[in-house]
């Protein structure tokens, strides 16, 4: 006898079918025909006139583009730019110490850091995302400091280097809550390390691949930010927005990208003054793409239908897409913009959209998503199709 399956079992059942389509279901577009469909497709209404490109990573053609020289608000596109620089300046397996000591004067701390980009103002998230946190580095500082010097602590001076301003306050406002109450005075490394005594906490980052894999992944603003910041002040410029946008112009022109309509504001994509080129977008997913140094950029990528901001995506749309596109989101209000590799059989094609004059309305961003999946779904196809397995329909009597 044949069981009734349950309701879990069913929904797995579909899951499977969408994730493993039979091979006819993969009608993808001669690269010849790409052009007048990419057109007509564009013209959407619900995408309200976008700037597009696409282009075959093979041979470097541009296969389709539409006002793809024009600067437009990338959203958390320019996460992209934030990823390259902080790579093109620091290696991939550097990890940050972030060590707090007691002073060798009465009533101080040092903190000697190494500007950790990891560190979290909030624990339960810290917790989840495997990360330490303002809270534990202040809680463990406390209690320490106690343990060694025999009192709670009531005024501390606390002397520091390495630390992202932001993270200072913080940390301060923290203790402030416990009812220490504190003064600060940045000093250089080379003081902190005269100036530290017993170790109150010592804490150590993953390596920065991890950090631009879990920024990219989830579009972590705040992650963003700090590494856009690090890779500005390891240039050599100022720890700022301003910064932040010589050190992406400084990274694009290295790569022989012209940068003069890129407009930065900040290194999340937040700011609605930000403004780049889909062209240099593309430009820099294609120059990055085989290079070792910049491995994480795409392994931290989501994946259509399976990870990240995109694991949602193409389920309903393209099902046929699903674990072919790695790519970068972006949302703003009146802005959705997509940019990174799609998977067409033996080719690799990039692809940037900002569709950035959309109406102001949730809805308004949901069509024009939509309308971008389905636009990939036109070109997206495994390289064996054949291979897929096809699920044998199960009986429900």
């Amino acid at each position: 006898m044949i069981k009734r399956l349950r309701p879990l079992g069913l929904l797995l059942a579909f899951a499977l079918a969408i994730s493993a389509a039979p091979a006819h279901a993969y009608n993808k577009l001669a690269p010849s025909a790409i052009p007048v469909v990419f057109q007509t497709l564009s013209d959407s209404k619900f995408l309200a006139d976008p700037s597009m490109i696409l282009v075959d990573t093979k041979t470097g053609e541009v296969v389709f583009e539409r006002n793809s020289t024009q600067a437009r608000k990338p959203a958390s596109v320019i996460k992209l730019l934030s990823a390259t620089s902080v790579l093109s300046y620091i290696e991939a397996q550097k990890v940050f110490n972030t060590n707090i000591y007691l002073g060798t004067d009465p009533g101080t701390i040092v903190i000697n850091g190494e500007f950790d980009p990891w560190i979290s103002l909030i624990q339960s998230q810290a917790e989840k995302m495997g990360r330490t946190s303002l809270p534990r580095l202040g809680f463990n500082t406390i209690n320490r400091y106690k343990e060694i010097t025999g009192k709670k602590a009531k005024r501390l001076k606390i002397l520091y280097t390495g630390l992202f301003p932001q993270d200072l306050v913080n940390f301060q406002a923290f203790l402030k809550k416990r009812g220490i109450r504190t003064t600060a005075e940045r000093i250089t490394p080379d003081e902190a390390g005269m100036q530290s005594a017993d170790p109150l906490v010592l804490s150590v980052s993953p390596t920065l691949d991890t950090m631009v894999k879990w920024t990219l992944t989830w579009s972590d603003n705040v992650l963003a930010e700090k590494l856009a910041r690090l890779a500005a002040f390891t240039s050599g410029e100022a720890f700022n927005d301003e910064g932040i946008a010589v050190t992406f112009h400084t990274v694009l022109t290295n790569f022989g990208i012209d940068p003069d309509k890129i407009e930065v504001s900040d290194g999340s994509g937040l700011s609605k003054q930000n403004r780049v080129t889909a062209k240099a977008i593309a430009d820099l997913l294609m120059k990055i793409r085989n290079e070792p140094k910049y491995a994480s950029i795409y392994d931290g990528l989501p994946i259509g239908g399976v990870s990240g901001t995109l694991q949602n995506r193409f389920l309903t749309t393209a099902p046929q897409a699903v674990g072919l596109v790695h790519a970068k989101t972006g949302t703003l209000s009146g802005t959705i913009s997509l940019a990174g590799y799609v998977d067409s059989e033996d080719r690799q094609y990039i692809f940037v959209a900002i569709a950035d004059k959309i109406p102001r309305r949730y809805s308004a961003s949901e069509r024009a998503r939509d309308t971008l999946d389905r636009i990939l779904g036109k070109i997206a196809a495994p390289i064996f199709p054949d291979l897929i397995p096809v699920p044998t329909p199960v009986p429900t009597i």
